[in-house]
Parts: C-alpha cells; sequence; structure tokens
C-alpha cells in the first residue's frame, strides 16, 4: 500500500499519491539552517574571526536576527591554548548597527583537545535575535592550527 501523510515528517500506510516533484515532502520549519562552514587557520593574530578577518567592524554572520540561537561545531586538529570572543550587535531596517561597537556575549577557552570535536551554543543561555555576530578565534600557546566551523541557525 502507498504512504499517506499524517503528520509533518510521520508516515503511514494508507492510499495517497506517491511522492514525486510535485508532491514533495513536507518540510519541517523548524529545522536549523546552516549559516557558515569554514576552515579557520588559528594563530596569534590577535582580532581574527572565522573568516580570517582582522577588521574588527566587520561580522562574521549577518542577517541572524531570525535565529533565537546559534549552535557553532567545530573540530580542532591540535589541543593549543585557544581562547575565544563572541560578539553580536543589532542593526536598523538597512544593515547598520545601532551603536558603535559589539556587545560581548562570552569571552574564554575553547574546549577540547588535538583531534576533538566541540559545540558551543551562543548564547549560552536565553535567546538571541541579534542581528550580526562576530567569531574570534586566537591561539595563546603552542602552534598555528586549523578549525573547521559549521554554524548553525535554531528559530
Amino acid at each position: 500500500m502507498p504512504l499517506t501523510p499524517t503528520l509533518i515528517g510521520h508516515y503511514s500506510q494508507g492510499d495517497a499519491q506517491a511522492v514525486s516533484r510535485q508532491n514533495r515532502l513536507p518540510v519541517d520549519a523548524t529545522a536549523p539552517d546552516t549559516l557558515l562552514v569554514a576552515a579557520t587557520i588559528v594563530d596569534a593574530t590577535a582580532n581574527r574571526d572565522l573568516l580570517q578577518s582582522t577588521s574588527t567592524e566587520l561580522p562574521t554572520l549577518d542577517g541572524c536576527g531570525q535565529y533565537r540561537k546559534l549552535v557553532w561545531f567545530y573540530f580542532r586538529t591540535d589541543g593549543d591554548s585557544t581562547t575565544y570572543r563572541v560578539l553580536a550587535r543589532a542593526t536598523d531596517h538597512n544593515g547598520a548597527p545601532l551603536g558603535t561597537g559589539w556587545q560581548e556575549l562570552v569571552a574564554d577557552t575553547l574546549p577540547g583537545g588535538a583531534n576533538t570535536w566541540g559545540r558551543i551554543e551562543i548564547p549560552s543561555a536565553g535567546d538571541g535575535y541579534y542581528d550580526q555576530y562576530r567569531i574570534e578565534v586566537r591561539r595563546t600557546a603552542g602552534s598555528n592550527y586549523v578549525l573547521t566551523s559549521k554554524i548553525v541557525g535554531v528559530r
């Protein structure tokens, strides 16, 4: 028997049309959106973000106002001591920052050792809904290494 949609993402047996290009599977509107995938060389340079920019006014992520939380997944190829900062700000309807500078949400040491995965929620408590984020990483000891990141937005 063909499958009949009962709820979004759940199917049971019944007599419905087969899934085709015209009759697609339902999309879960609450699924997170991938906002960034990047490989960053972590070195001792101050103010370097995940996109390798040291221009402190440039955001790493823009247009994030619809997301209550960001989740940063990362993989470290080395365990040398690394600090990170997450900065955020709101913008006006034209995309210009509402004020000067950034609000610092967190400044801490990046968890994990060599060849480990990590996960950081932004913000760590409550909801965000900031328009722009800047995520900076800096090695404070040891050698340069590659940090691979994926950031998703959760509505």
